[in-house]
C-alpha cells in the first residue's frame, strides 16, 4: 500500500506542477518556430493521438489508418465499427450488427479502445459507446504500441478523437432520418470571442431509433461541451466534458449454430432478425460523463510540456435471456425448436482517473535533428459487477429452470423467478508508467527508439491477493526518404498484457502476455500529388498463453504462443473529381494449438470511388464494396472429446451514397449493404452465430453557418 500511496501522489503532484507552469507562464516576444508545409491526405495525426505527435505520417514507420468526420459523412457511417471496415488490416463489425459497442480486431487481435490517447474503455459493458459525431477522426495504430501506451494489444490500437474548439467557426445543425424509425437531432455549435483566446464548442446529438431486430432499440442523448483557453501563443488549455445515456438492448441475440449455418431438424431457419430475448426483462442501458483536459505550453524554442488528463465515470444495467449453451458438438434446440433459456442480469459500475504528462524537446546535434519525447502517466480503474445467472439447463436435475423458447415461433412473457443479484467483488488497477523516445533525422534517414518502464498493480478485492507486475518495452524503427516519394521502413516493436495469478505448475507468478511484431514496409507519395500508398509486410508473435493440448506435461502452465503473419495495402488516389481508396489484407494466423485464431478471415478486401463531378458543382457519388474472407472457430467437441471447427463463408456487400451541397445546405443519402446480403460475421464452435447488418438508408440533411 505504501508503494501505490507514493506513486499516486506523485502522479497527483506532477500533474499539479504542471498546470500551474502552464496556466502562469507567459512568453513574450518569442518567434515563431519554422515550419515544414506537408500535404496531408487523409487526415493528421497530432500530440493527443495514436503516435502522441504530430509527425507526418510519410516520416512515421509505422502503419496508420485514420477515418476522418468527412469520411463518416461520405460513406453513412453510424458507428464506431463502420469507420473501420474501410481500413487494411482491420476487421470491424467482427461479431455482426451490434448494440452493445464496438467489436474490432487489428492484425488478427483484439483492439482497445482509446480517446485523445487515453484509455478509453475498462472491463465489460460497463461505459457508453462513442458517437460518431461527436468525433474529429479515428485512428488505428498497427502493431504492438506498449512503448507509448502500456499494457495492450499486439495488433494494435484504435483511437477516437474528440472534436474541440477551433479558430474557424463551422456551425452545423442536422436532422437524420432512416431505417427502423431512425430520427436523430444533432448540432455542433462554437462561439469565440474576438482574439480567440477563449474558445467553445457544444456538441449535443439526441437520436430515437428501433433496429434491423424488432424489440431492440438503440436510443442516445450526448451533450459535450468544450472551451480552450490560449493566454499566449505559447500556451493552450482545453476543458472537455461528455454526457452519453444510450438506451437499448442487444442486438446480439447468440443465435444457434443449428438452424442458421446448420440445417434444423425440420429444415426451418432461424430468421437473422429473431428476437429470442424477454421484452420487458431485457435491456442494456449505459450512463457516463467524463471531463478531459488537453494541454500544451512552449517552454521556448526547443522544449515544450503538453498534458492529457481525463475522469470518467461510468454505470450500466444489462438484463438479458439467451439459448443456453449446452457445450460445443451439442445442439442447442431440439428437434422441435425449443431451446433452454439462461437468464442474466448485471449492474457495471466503473470509474477512471489518468494523466500522461509529456516533455518534447527539438534541437540539431551536428548534422541530425532530434525529437525527444519523455513521459510520466498514471491510471486508476475502479470496477464492480453486480450480477445474477439463473442458468437455463440444470444437468443435475436434466431439468430446463429458465424455461423454453422456441427458435422459430417464439412466445414471450413466461419469466421465471430469478436469483437476486448479488454484489460484486471490487476491483482496482493502477498501471504507472515512464517513458523516453527519440526520433533522429540524418540526411534521408529517419531512426526512432523507444523504451518505457511500466508498473501494473491489480487489488482484487477482500479474498484475493493484490498483484504487482513490472515490464518493460522496447520499439526500434528505420526509414529512408528517396527523393521521388518512396519511404521503405522496418520496425520492431514490443506489447505485454499482465496476466495475474500463480503458475499451478512453477508456483511461480504468472508471466505476462508477451507480444513482438517486425514490420518492413513502404510509403508512397509520388511528387506534387495526394496519392498516398503504405504496403506493409508483417510477423507478430504472442507467447505465455495457456498451454496448448498438445502438452500436457509441460514445465509451466504458459508454454502457448500464438502467430499472425499477415500483408496489407492501402492506397488513397485522388484526381480532382475522383478518388479512389483501395484496402486489402491476407493474413496467417495460428492460435496456441495450431488452429486458425477465432473469427479472423484470413482475406479481406475494400474500395471506395468517388466522383464529383466539375459541371454539377456540389455533387458528390461515391460507391463502396466490402468483402470478408470466411472465418472459423475450433473448440473440443462435448461429445467426443476431439477438436471440432466450424467455418463462417465469407461474404461481399456494397454500399452507394449520394451528397448534394449548396449554398449553406446539404442533403446525402446513404444504403449500405445494397443488395440486402444475409450473412453471419461468423459463428462460433461453442455453437452460436452473429448475423451481419441487414440494408439500412439513411437521409441527412445539414445546415452550416
Amino acid at each position: 500500500m505504501e508503494k501505490t500511496y507514493t506513486k499516486t501522489s506523485l502522479a497527483i503532484a506532477l500533474q499539479s506542477a504542471f498546470i500551474a507552469l502552464i496556466s502562469t507562464s507567459a512568453i513574450a516576444d518569442e518567434q515563431d518556430s519554422e515550419s515544414v508545409e506537408h500535404i496531408q491526405v487523409v487526415g493528421s495525426v497530432n500530440k493527443f493521438g495514436a503516435l502522441k505527435d504530430d509527425i507526418p505520417l510519410l516520416e512515421t514507420a509505422r502503419s496508420v489508418s485514420i477515418e476522418t468526420a468527412d469520411d463518416f459523412a461520405i460513406k453513412g457511417m453510424l458507428t464506431l465499427d463502420d469507420t473501420l471496415v474501410y481500413s487494411s488490416g482491420v476487421v470491424g463489425e467482427m461479431f455482426g450488427f451490434s448494440t452493445r459497442g464496438d467489436f474490432a480486431s487489428v492484425r488478427g487481435f483484439d483492439a482497445p479502445e482509446y480517446r485523445d490517447g487515453m484509455q478509453s474503455l475498462s472491463g465489460n459493458y460497463n461505459n457508453t459507446r462513442p458517437e460518431l459525431f461527436t468525433l474529429e477522426q479515428v485512428e488505428v495504430l498497427k502493431g504492438p504500441a506498449s512503448v507509448l501506451f502500456g499494457p495492450g494489444s499486439p495488433g494494435g490500437i484504435i483511437n477516437i478523437v474528440s472534436k474541440r474548439p477551433k479558430a474557424e467557426i463551422e456551425n452545423e445543425v442536422q436532422l437524420e432520418v432512416g431505417s427502423f424509425n431512425r430520427t436523430q437531432v444533432a448540432a455542433d455549435l462554437s462561439l469565440n470571442n474576438d482574439d480567440n483566446s477563449v474558445m467553445t464548442r457544444f456538441v449535443t446529438l439526441y437520436r430515437d431509433s428501433d433496429t434491423q431486430i424488432s424489440q431492440v432499440n438503440d436510443d442516445s442523448f450526448v451533450f459535450a461541451p468544450s472551451v480552450t483557453f490560449t493566454p499566449s501563443d505559447a500556451t493552450s488549455i482545453s476543458l472537455l466534458g461528455d454526457y452519453t445515456s444510450r438506451k437499448s438492448d442487444t442486438a446480439q441475440q447468440f443465435l444457434p449454430l443449428t438452424g442458421t449455418l446448420l440445417p434444423s431438424a425440420s429444415g426451418e431457419k432461424i430468421s437473422n432478425t429473431a428476437y429470442l430475448g424477454e421484452p420487458g426483462f431485457n435491456v442494456f442501458d449505459t450512463e457516463s460523463w467524463a471531463l478531459t483536459l488537453l494541454a500544451e505550453h512552449r517552454l521556448n524554442d526547443t522544449w515544450s510540456l503538453d498534458l492529457s488528463s481525463r475522469y470518467r465515470d461510468g454505470e450500466s444495467t444489462y438484463n438479458q435471456t439467451w439459448i443456453a449453451f449446452l457445450g460445443s458438438g451439442v445442439p442447442r434446440i431440439d428437434e422441435n425448436g425449443n431451446g433452454a433459456r439462461t437468464w442474466y442480469q448485471s449492474r457495471g459500475f466503473s470509474t477512471q482517473f489518468q494523466f500522461d504528462a509529456r516533455a518534447r524537446a527539438t534541437f540539431d546535434l551536428g548534422e541530425s535533428m532530434h525529437r525527444i519525447l519523455v513521459g510520466v502517466s498514471h491510471q486508476r480503474i475502479e470496477n464492480r459487477q453486480d450480477s445474477s445467472r439463473l442458468r437455463g439447463f440444470n444437468f443435475a436435475t436434466g431439468m430446463p429452470d429458465g424455461g423454453l423458447i422456441n427458435v422459430f415461433n417464439p412466445v414471450y412473457g413466461n419469466q421465471p423467478e430469478l436469483p437476486e443479484i448479488q454484489r460484486g467483488q471490487e476491483t482496482e488497477d493502477r498501471i504507472f508508467g515512464v517513458y523516453i523516445h527519440d526520433q533522429i533525422n540524418w540526411h534521408n534517414w529517419i531512426f526512432n527508439a523507444g523504451v518505457r518502464f511500466d508498473d501494473v498493480s491489480k487489488d482484487q478485492g477482500a479474498n484475493a491477493e493484490d498483484a504487482d507486475e513490472n515490464e518493460t518495452s522496447f520499439s526500434a524503427s528505420i526509414l529512408y526518404q528517396f527523393d521521388n516519394g518512396v519511404s521503405p521502413y522496418f520496425n520492431y516493436s514490443e506489447s505485454f498484457q499482465p496476466v495475474f495469478g500463480i503458475d499451478n505448475v512453477t508456483g511461480d507468478a504468472l508471466k505476462p502476455e508477451s507480444g513482438e511484431q517486425m514490420e518492413l514496409g513502404v510509403k508512397w507519395q509520388p511528387t506534387g500529388t495526394q496519392h498516398f500508398i503504405t504496403l506493409a509486410a508483417f510477423d507478430i508473435e504472442l507467447s505465455n498463453l495457456s498451454n496448448p493440448a498438445a502438452l500436457p506435461d509441460a514445465p509451466s502452465q504458459q508454454e502457448g504462443v500464438s502467430e499472425v503473419q499477415g500483408a496489407e495495402i492501402e492506397a488513397f488516389f485522388d484526381w480532382d473529381a475522383v478518388t479512389l481508396e483501395l484496402n486489402a489484407m491476407t493474413l496467417d494466423s495460428e492460435e496456441q494449438n495450431g488452429f486458425q485464431r477465432s473469427s479472423i478471415p484470413e482475406k479481406a478486401a475494400s474500395a471506395w470511388l468517388s466522383y464529383s463531378p466539375a459541371n454539377i458543382e456540389g455533387l458528390t457519388t461515391g460507391l463502396g464494396v466490402r468483402y470478408v474472407g470466411e472465418n472459423q472457430s475450433t473448440g473440443a467437441n462435448a461429445l467426443t472429446g476431439l477438436p471440432l471447427t466450424i467455418t463462417t463463408p465469407g461474404y461481399t456487400v456494397f454500399d452507394v451514397a449520394v451528397s448534394y451541397r449548396w449554398s449553406q445546405f446539404e442533403a446525402s443519402l446513404n444504403v449500405k449493404n445494397v443488395t440486402d446480403k444475409e450473412y453471419y460475421a461468423t459463428c462460433l464452435a461453442r455453437g452460436d452465430c452473429f448475423a451481419g447488418e441487414e440494408r439500412g438508408v439513411t437521409a441527412r440533411f445539414s445546415y452550416h453557418f
